[in-house]
């Protein structure tokens, strides 16, 4: 099934696209789901210079989720696709939990971008099991997966090295 026209589409879809391809970083051919990433930088330096602590975290991550949910799935359907490379939205939603509990430093946000970018591609057990749960679920629960053991690989290191 081929991607509808955007001309085609109503701006609804329109801005379901936009949002869930990560304001067009997730057009990106090369690697969009790393460039998706990226907006893990502006997203880790707001909950820095807002000084959200865990729970505003886990709260803001969790508004991102209930949007991702519906918001992936109609992606998924507008592209045809049951996970498109283009949808990057569950990257950008698990970088909280990434950054959750961490110091948000430079140094931390940059470990914290590899560190999921490693799980997400990697996918190793259970992270690649939960591509299988259905419509957006699948989209997103394996994103947030790997955000859970970049962020406590994050924290770990960081206390290991002070």
């Amino acid at each position: 099934m081929s991607s509808p026209d955007p001309q085609q589409m109503s701006r609804w879809d329109q801005l379901v696209l936009l949002t869930a391809e990560g304001f067009g970083a997730g057009r990106i051919p090369l690697a969009p789901g790393t460039f998706g990433s990226l907006w893990c930088f502006p997203l880790g330096w707001a909950l820095h210079r807002w000084s959200a602590g865990a729970t505003e975290c886990l709260v803001f991550w969790g508004m991102m989720m209930l949007a991702g949910v519906p918001l992936c799935r109609r992606a998924a359907e507008l592209r045809g696709r049951k996970d498109p490379g283009s949808v990057v939205w569950d990257e950008i939603t698990a970088f909280p939990l990434v950054y959750c509990f961490s110091e948000r430093t430079p140094a931390a946000l940059v470990a914290g971008f590899l560190l999921f970018r490693l799980f997400d591609i990697a996918k190793p057990w259970p992270i690649r099991r939960f591509e299988r749960l259905p419509d957006g679920w699948g989209v997103m629960a394996d994103d947030q997966i790997a955000g859970v053991f970049a962020g406590a690989l994050l924290v770990l290191g960081e206390r290991l090295l002070g």
